[in-house]
Formats: structure tokens, sequence, C-alpha cells
């Protein structure tokens, strides 16, 4: 080695001081951005600053003197010299690294790879300072090119990054020349933390065989945990899950986890989730509200659908900007990334980014490969998801069309009406309830079709609409329900066919006239007011089967305080916790609720079914009740 480089210097030319005065404010710049981290070690950083303040005064006082000769360093060396100092410097015992000037890693010596837990040539082309704690990498490259500039020698203090954690140790720098070689660094790591394990790993681990089964069997637990929590997302939301799975990866692997999702073809943040503590959350906050910046290496990796691993960042910018001067890279101390699209094949929509602090080690191709495969199925998941969620808001907007917005104002008569969707699956329901005016006052019905989706749901449309048109025509319900199954059996739909029961309203002599129309569907329930209760049979064939079916036909008539309950099988066919069916209550609990107001009885109803059900509701069902007042 060599320390009087600086000795015999040409002055700076404009394009050589234009360059070294742009290095001095990137190396300015990442001082400050260290000093303000939680970790920062300020007597480095203030060794630092004096250092570059030294060479700053330096660069003035070359600049303003006359250029000597061009000078230069004269080895006294040949070919054999340099052949036996690379000899010696492969099978040094302690870590070596032989950098360029500008701190680009050249050649690493046994000892180093071992130091850093990778390959000799794995370094080589790297920064040095991409092997450095992140507290101490500006005070480093300070301090390198220091002596890059002096030729003067310095022991350096900093934590160098290896497999399993950082090791505490003492850097010995100093500027080597060979005959006919560029003036190079060279790097002596002395210390414990270099030669021994005592600093190393911050917690105990397996070696060689042991450690490569410990790894793999933590993976497939890994794989088999994420798998139930992706099996067990009943309530098919999106945002649990990925939150659900980001606590988990960060919990086994160690690591802040970032959840990038595109919405409106812009990638957003959704949430970060790190590790626990104050400090950490506070830190989750406010990297969640920091969207992925262009050119990011999650905006990269969305944009590009290839995962990547860096497993010791060189740009402190990799992840974007933080607050204020702070990169989040820089915020979350880590130092090792993986990025991986959240892609299932045909979409993509959003990328999982995993950063690792320096204590917990550097991320490798195998945890590459796990996180790839959990990213395609959290992609999975999100698609189903959101074709569940998809499905779920049009089954409930074609529902929605099936039935009245809200029920006319009749004349002497309270109304209430409920339609209850079945708690298993996503099907359109086909129960239906109109109510709809007569040549005689006003008609209610009620009606089911055999079968769900969206061929059922276009039958129960076109029975609906078609008993409401007939009904401005005719009085009787047998005609309108003869004149509706016409229209069904010309439009030959076939979803399925249609029950239905109707119930005409007039007033007669003061009292309320009910004319029942029934089409293979359960008949009402009439509620007297003293508690009575009178069970209507229902009767006829089902519309849409035969040219030739006759409706069953009933009639009756309400005093003050009768209650008229129309329902679809939903109600009667729901079982209990003994299995038994509600039918065998259906009577006792509208007894219970005579002479009740319309809205109180659906609403006791209601509750009274899923109570029975133990909210396992597994079809439809649709009520509506009617009172009787005075006489309009």
């Amino acid at each position: 080695m060599s320390s009087g480089s600086a000795d015999v210097q040409r002055a700076p030319d404009g394009e050589q001081a234009a360059r070294q005065v742009g290095e001095l404010k990137k190396r300015y710049a990442a001082l400050r951005q260290s000093a303000g981290l939680p970790a920062a070690d300020l007597g480095a950083l203030l060794d630092a600053a004096f250092t570059e303040l030294d060479g700053a005064i330096g660069m003035l006082a070359e600049a303003s003197t006359a250029a000597g000769p061009g000078g230069g360093r004269v080895g006294a060396g040949d070919g054999a010299e340099r052949r036996l100092l690379r000899a010696v410097f492969q099978d040094a015992p302690v870590p070596l690294f032989l950098l360029s000037l500008d701190g680009t890693v050249l050649r690493v010596n046994k000892a180093a790879g071992e130091l850093l837990g990778a390959k000799p040539g794995y370094a080589t082309g790297r920064l040095f300072t991409a092997f450095v704690a992140l507290p101490g990498r500006a005070a480093v490259q300070t301090q390198l090119t220091a002596v890059a500039r002096s030729g003067r020698s310095r022991r350096i203090r900093c934590d160098l990054l290896g497999p399993d954690g950082t090791a505490a140790s003492e850097l010995v720098v100093g500027l080597a020349g060979i005959s006919g070689d560029a003036d190079q660094l060279v790097v002596a790591v002395a210390g414990s933390g270099a030669a021994g394990e005592s600093q190393r790993p911050h917690r105990p681990k397996a070696r060689g065989a042991a450690r490569g089964v410990e790894a793999i069997t933590a993976r497939m637990d890994m794989m088999t945990a994420v798998t139930r929590l992706l099996l067990e997302n009943e309530n098919f939301s999106e945002s649990m899950t990925l939150q659900r799975c980001a606590r988990l990866l960060s919990g086994e692997l160690a690591a802040w986890v970032i959840v990038d999702i595109e919405r409106r073809d812009r990638l957003r943040r959704q949430f970060v989730i790190g590790p626990d503590g104050p400090s950490f959350a506070a830190i989750a906050t406010v990297a969640a509200a920091l969207n992925p910046a262009p050119g990011s290496l999650p905006q990269r990796v969305h944009e590009s659908g290839q995962a990547v691993l860096i497993a010791h960042a060189e740009d402190a910018e990799i992840l974007g900007p933080g607050p204020g001067d702070v990169p989040l890279l820089m915020l979350l101390g880590a130092t090792s990334v993986l990025s991986v699209p959240l892609a299932d094949g045909d979409d993509r929509y959003g990328v999982l980014t995993l950063a690792r602090q320096a204590g917990e080690g550097h991320f490798e191709i195998a945890d590459l490969a796990l996180v790839e495969e959990l990213g395609e199925q959290l992609a999975l998941a999100i698609r189903v998801d959101r074709m569940f969620r998809r499905t779920t808001e049009i089954a409930d907007a074609l529902q929605a069309s099936l039935l009245p917005r809200r029920l006319p104002e009749v004349e002497g008569v309270d109304l209430a009406a409920i339609y209850v969707s079945a708690t298993e699956g996503v099907e359109i329901g086909a129960d239906f309830y109109d109510v709809y005016r007569t040549p005689d006052g006003w008609g209610v019905s009620v009606g089911d079709v055999c079968g769900k989706g969206e061929e059922a749901a276009a039958v129960t449309a076109a029975a609906r609409h078609a008993i409401r048109v007939m009904a401005h025509r005719a009085a009787a319900p047998a005609d309108v329900l003869a004149a509706a199954n016409e229209l069904l059996l010309a439009e030959r739909l076939t979803g399925g066919f249609v029950t239905t029961c109707l119930a005409h309203l007039s007033w007669q002599d003061g009292e309320l006239g009910v004319r029942i129309g029934g089409a293979g569907h359960p008949g009402p329930a009439v509620v007297r007011a003293d508690g009575r209760v009178q069970m209507i049979s229902g009767g006829g064939v089902p519309l849409g089967l035969f040219a030739d079916a006759e409706p069953g036909t009933a009639e009756l008539t309400l005093a003050k305080g009768d209650v008229l309950f129309l329902y679809t099988d939903g109600v009667t066919q729901t079982r209990g916790r003994d299995r038994g069916y509600f039918a065998d209550r259906l009577a006792d609990e509208l007894a219970r609720h005579a002479g009740k107001h319309p809205d109180q009885i659906v609403s006791a109803l209601r509750s009274a079914l899923l109570d029975f059900s133990d909210d396992k509701v597994t079809d439809d069902f649709a009520m509506v009740v009617l009172r009787a007042r005075e006489s309009p």
C-alpha cells in the first residue's frame, strides 16, 4: 500500500472539477439522510462531515494553483509482482476487498466471500457500501473517497451485512498502486464480527443440511398456513385477505410487507405491515400514505410482470421517496428487497414487496420462489373475491328490479312487505311480491319460480308483469291467472314454472272483501283481531305448465284489525336446529302478533325465522302483510 499518491498530482481541469463537486454533493446528501435515521451513529457521521470538509478545502487549494506536469504513480513492480500480490490477496486469512477509487468492488478473497455468505464473484461490480448497514453507508463512502483522494490510510467502524444479520466490524482502508495498474483501494476487515460468529447472527441458526431442511419445512408450513387462510375467507373480502396474508408473511419472513394494488389504472398503496412496536407502527403509517413513485421497484415490477430480488440494495431510492429527505428504504431500515407481481397469468392486480432489515439477513432465491408462489395465490384470491362481489352486485340489482321500490298507499289498509335472500350462494332468487291496481280496487301477489339464476329471474319478471298488466283488465284473480298462464306458455321461457297467490281487495258494506286465486302456491293466513288464525288453502296448478290449468279460488272478509298474511314457501320450508320446519310454528307466531301493525309483524316474523334457522336461510322468502282499517 502507498500513502503518497497525493504528493504529485495534476490540478483538476474544469470537467474533472465539476465531476468532483457533483460527487461531493451526492455524498453530502447521503450524510444528511443517514443523520435522520433512528440508528444513526452521529459521531461517525460528524467525523465523515469533517472529512468531506477537509477534502473540499483541498479541492479549492488545488484549483487555485497552476497545474504541474502530468504525474501519477510510478510503480517499481512488474508482472511477477502483480501475480504474487494477487495470490497473497486471494489466500489471506482476513477478509479483503479490492475496490476501484469510486468504491466499486473489483475483487474479494475467499474470507470476504465467507463473511458475506456468498461466492466471491457475487460482490464484483457492486458498490462496497451495499454490504454496509444503512446508517453507516454514507459515512463509509465518505471515508473511502477521502482515502482515494489523500492516499492516507483510515480505520472505519461500521456494521457489515452477513447472511444472518449484521457483523460489527472495523475496516482498514488504504491505497494500493502496482506498476501498470490504476490506483485501487484495499479494504481489510478486522474485529470479532469478521473472524468469528459472536457478532454475526442475532439468533442461533442451523448449519449445513440441517439448516436446509429447517428452511424447507418452514416454507411448507407457511404455504399451508396461507392456503388455509385463503380457504377460510368466508366473507370474500379482498382487503381482509391481503392484510391477513401480509401479516403472516411479515411474521414468518421477518420483513416489512408492502401491498400495492392497481386502482383506476394506477398503482396505489394499500397498507404496510412490519415488526411489532410503537415506533414501527408510526413508520408503517407514514409508509402506507406514500403511493409507489414512477420508476420505483414496485412500479417497474407491476409494469413488467417480472419478479425482482435485490439481496443487497445499493440504491436507497429503489422504493421511492419517503417523508422529507429520507428515502422509503432508509425509513424502513431495510437492506434487502424482493418484489413480485400479484398476477394470475391473465391479469395483474398489483405488487407484493418485502423489505428486510440488516439484522435479519438478506433474501435468497428460495425466498423469491416462495413469495412468487404466494403472489399467484393471492392474485387468484383477488380474482375470486372480485368475481364474487360483481356477481353479488348484479344479483342484488336484478333482484331489486323484481320487487316494487315502495308500496303504494291503499285506502283503508295498512301494508308492509319484506324480502330476505338466502344466506348460502349468490344466485339470483326467484321470489317476488307486488301490489297493483284492479278494476275494483287493489291486488296483492306473491310468487316463486322453480329455480334460481338469470333464467329463473327472467320467468319471475315475466310472471310478475303479466299479472300486473292482466289485473288492470280483470277483477277476478282466476281470470288474471289464466291470462298470465297463457302468456308464459306463449313465451316458452325455460327458467321454470311459477307458483303464485293473488289477493284482490274491495270494500263492501264496511268490510274488506278478499278474493283469493292460487296457482300451486301456499294459501294465505288470516289472523283475526282476537288472535284466531285460519290457514287458507291455495290450490291450483303452477303457471307455465298446462294450457288448461285451473287456478284455486277462495273468498273471505276482513273486519277492522284483521290481518291477511301472504308468503312464499321459503317461510314454511325453513328448517331449525332440530331439523323441524317453521311451518309447524307459523300459526302460533302469527297469533302472538295479532292486531299489530304490519311493520311489526314482518319484523317479528323475520327475527323468528332467523333465530329458528340459526341465521342459515337456505331459500329466499317473501312476506306481505295487510291489516284492515275502517272503510274509506
